[in-house]
């Protein structure tokens, strides 16, 4: 094993609990603007809470809870998207000593009753009449359930008038007593193979990476001498989320609250509030090429959006060879030429962002290293970040100028990193959680002697420079033995503009395989780039033939970076991309890779059976056999 590590920054330890932040910046900078949202949802006017008014909304609504019988130790559900709401009632909360359970408000009816009866909430807060809907499905067998609170039915300015007879001091009191090592959330996993598991994360285990990032990196989060700002979109019942909201109220940060994750909704917000730091993951950051491509070339322009993203992914190259000491920088021509791009383009795709990011990181799965040049060569560095549930969010962090693109970065400081002789990942420190809830034996499996076992594979250079493989669990075996890793893969297939989500499959079968999903858009756009005439005959067969031609393409981009015995040799594509509804995604947008299998098991069935009649072969092939990448739509 090798283990890494940073010297530990100077940070001071955590005496209380999270909503202790909220009201020590009241005191340090009462007239800060902390919070802002839009109270009609849609239009481009934010109001901003400063931070004396978010003490007082949170003090008013703690003691409503505390007159409502909400004491130390209870566990209260929020079902909500991310909105201003869901920020005050999680530090009115832990004001007085209770623990959230977040719940996405997509989740079914099975997970909600689930999560809430394993979790034993005594009251959960629900958004609108769906959820009320759902929750009243399952109360009836959860005994412990005494309140279900609507939040577009006023449910937070009832509680604040419900406790206007209790005394502050009360919550003062209350708030004095929760300690750094009280359980502030039971965060469940997204799911992507098996019943959700409750982590219980204590104050400190939250406070701890938000800490070191605003106190080693807070500086880089806008231009000099202006407020860091973040949209928060992503939800708050995952990780990632939660973590956001953490390191804003903690760190002064201005946060403002987008509620809808559709295109036009972010849009709209990003352009309005104009944050200096974005955070998303690798879909969206994805999708945003895409969309920058696509837009061009329907303005005519696509062939001079490809040079400048080369110029971009080149510039950042040269860069990184710089800060790394292998390298000069850019010669006297590619600076020129960036600077070139820069007027006429660079700043333009930066302005789709609002116009001042600086910086931005992505997390949930691996970021393609050629997309992370991009962006960096377009002017906004975008850090891979590593982390999950079981550590609070935050596990590594790229050192300021030696930043290398490709990786998640080095151990943050306090925390250490170590990679077994299989490939698992396994960490140590101040963030990993307390254990799972009801759940000792699982607990027992994950911690071996402090170390949490991760469950992901990945590899550390001598510079302690982490990159993520993949999931142990994700791994394939062909029935010839090969192992192969489907993640490098599936992000090389989706750097297609064509190809929205791939899922490569193989597990005892005589090669690699890959189900494949079209972005509705850009395949629009394709389409009528074609310029086929509509009517002629065999307009539909040459259509085909062409997409077959692109996605073959996508396949032999994806096949370049692995043997042959790696490669993907038959793929389908699906006629609907997996979608948190139909159960194929998490919320958090991951793929659930064992119910994506059972749902299209006739399907790879017939791909690999396809391949074998084509072949005249035997079913039970090597892959050395497997000549080309088959072509089966469905």
């Amino acid at each position: 094993m090798r283990d890494f590590a940073l010297a530990p920054a100077a940070v001071p330890a955590l005496t209380g609990g999270l909503a202790d932040s909220v009201f020590d910046m009241a005191v340090r900078n009462p007239t800060l603007p902390v919070l802002a949202h839009r109270p009609d949802g849609t239009s481009g006017t934010w109001q901003e809470v400063t931070a004396v008014e978010l003490r007082d909304e949170v003090v008013d609504l703690a003691k409503g809870l505390v007159a409502c019988g909400i004491s130390p130790g209870h566990r209260v559900a929020v079902m909500s998207r991310t909105r201003y709401e869901w920020t005050v009632l999680a530090h009115a909360l832990w004001a007085v000593g209770a623990e959230v359970v977040p719940i996405h408000p997509a989740s079914s009816r099975e997970q909600v009753e689930w999560i809430l009866r394993d979790a034993e909430c005594v009251a959960v807060v629900v958004e609108d009449e769906q959820g009320i809907m759902t929750v009243g499905t399952v109360c009836a067998g959860l005994p412990r359930l005494r309140h279900v609170w609507q939040l577009d039915s006023g449910a937070l300015a009832q509680l604040t008038e419900r406790g206007q007879f209790i005394p502050l001091t009360t919550v003062e009191s209350l708030r004095r007593i929760v300690l750094p090592d009280s359980t502030a959330v039971i965060a469940y996993t997204s799911g992507t193979s098996g019943r959700p598991m409750g982590c219980a994360l204590t104050h400190r285990s939250l406070a701890h990476p938000c800490d070191i990032l605003f106190a080693g990196w807070g500086h880089t989060a806008a231009p000099p001498g202006e407020q860091p700002s973040v949209l928060a979109f992503l939800p708050f019942s995952h990780v990632y989320g939660l973590m956001i909201q953490v390191i804003c109220v903690r760190g002064g940060v201005l946060m403002g609250h987008e509620p809808e994750m559709t295109e036009e909704a972010l849009a709209s917000a990003l352009r309005t509030f104009r944050p200096t730091y974005f955070y998303a993951v690798p879909s969206l950051f994805e999708k945003l090429y895409k969309t920058f491509l696509r837009t061009a070339q329907q303005a005519g322009r696509g062939a001079l959006f490809e040079r400048a993203a080369e110029t971009a992914r080149d510039f950042a190259e040269a860069e990184e060879r710089r800060r790394l000491g292998t390298g000069s920088g850019p010669g006297f021509d590619l600076r020129l030429q960036h600077a070139l791009y820069e007027r006429t383009v660079y700043r333009r795709l930066r302005g789709v962002l609002g116009g001042r990011v600086v910086r931005a990181t992505s997390a949930g799965c691996s970021l393609n290293r050629e997309l992370s040049l991009f962006y960096e060569g377009i002017g906004i560095y975008v850090h891979d970040g590593y982390g999950l549930t079981e550590v609070s969010g935050g596990i590594t962090m790229q050192p300021l100028g030696r930043e290398k693109s490709g990786t998640v970065g080095q151990a943050l400081p306090g925390t250490e990193i170590q990679v077994a002789d299989d490939g698992e990942i396994l960490v140590r420190g101040p963030s990993v959680f307390q254990g799972y809830v009801n759940d000792e034996p699982a607990t027992r499996a994950a911690l071996r002697g402090g170390w949490l076992a991760t469950g992901d594979i990945g590899r550390l250079d001598s510079e302690g420079y982490l990159t993520i493989t993949g999931r142990k669990k994700d791994v394939i075996i062909t029935n010839s033995g090969k192992s192969v890793a489907p993640a490098p893969l599936e992000q090389r297939l989706r750097m297609h503009p064509l190809v929205h989500q791939a899922v490569v499959v193989g597990d005892d079968r005589p090669c690699v395989g890959a189900l494949i999903t079209l972005d509705p858009e850009y395949l629009a756009h394709w389409r009528a780039a074609l310029a086929l005439q509509p009517d002629t005959p065999g307009r539909q067969t040459r259509e085909d033939n062409a997409l077959r031609e692109e996605i073959a393409r996508a396949i032999a981009a994806a096949n370049s970076a692995v043997s042959r015995s790696e490669s993907i040799r038959v793929y389908r594509v699906l006629p609907a991309p997996f979608d948190p509804a139909n159960g194929l995604l998490t919320p958090s947008l991951k793929l659930r890779r064992d119910a994506i299998v059972r749902h299209y098991a006739a399907e790879i069935d017939a791909m690999y059976q396809v391949r074998t009649r084509a072949a005249h072969r035997p079913a039970l092939e090597e892959p050395a056999d497997w000549d080309d990448s088959d072509d089966v739509f469905r």
